[in-house]
């Protein structure tokens, strides 16, 4: 099992950036999948037009099916919903439908959407920009729904609190992804435009 070392690198100090774990879902091609992120933000300073954005790795299944679809679920979850970021977040829906036991709802763009969380924005893609081992996706908000009134999964109460079998996993999958994303992240293509979605969910 892999270690993670980042106490030599910048790493530990721009956590103090890191924003919410959110569970993001989306649907192309009649699959869908859902997965986890610490990337997702509000991203309009105007109330009245409400954006979000966030960093989706490449070689995430996720990733081609928003790219494809142009629609994604973001989910605010709470800090009890620890099985739920097991089940998203350490598997790959290559390998299995994520979402068959997890219950969704449909949302007005066709994408799955968590029944249960804390809150969640159902969302389009206006834009794109390459961003190496990612593609930072933006994202306008056309529908919202507030669940259970909780305290929010932030990542620092994540860090603080995960479990230590499950510490070892976590960290033992961020190492061997930060190794093969680290090459992709210099490969930059300023070029790259998103022609818009390819199919609908």
């Amino acid at each position: 099992m892999r270690e993670l070392h980042v106490d030599d690198t910048s790493y530990p100090v721009l956590r103090h950036l890191t924003l919410p774990v959110v569970a993001i879902t989306s649907a192309a091609d009649g699959r869908g999948n859902g997965m986890i992120v610490n990337s997702a933000q509000r991203a309009s300073l105007v109330p009245t037009v409400a954006r979000v954005s966030m960093y989706i790795s490449k070689p995430n299944h996720t990733h081609d099916i928003i790219y494809r679809s142009g629609v994604f679920g973001l989910h605010l979850l709470r800090r009890d919903q620890w099985d739920l970021i097991w089940h998203l977040g350490l598997q790959s829906g290559r390998d299995v439908d994520k979402l068959a036991s997890v219950y969704t709802i449909d949302g007005a763009t066709g994408c799955p959407l968590l029944a249960d969380c804390a809150a969640r924005f159902e969302c389009r893609v206006v834009n794109a920009m390459d961003a190496g081992a990612a593609t930072f996706f933006l994202g306008e908000v056309v529908d919202f729904e507030v669940g259970t009134t909780s305290e929010v999964m932030t990542s620092t109460y994540f860090r603080r609190h995960m479990p230590p079998d499950k510490r070892l996993l976590y960290e033992a999958r961020l190492a061997e992804a930060m190794e093969y994303l680290e090459p992709l992240s210099r490969q930059l293509d300023p070029a790259r435009t998103w022609p818009g979605p390819a199919t609908r969910p």
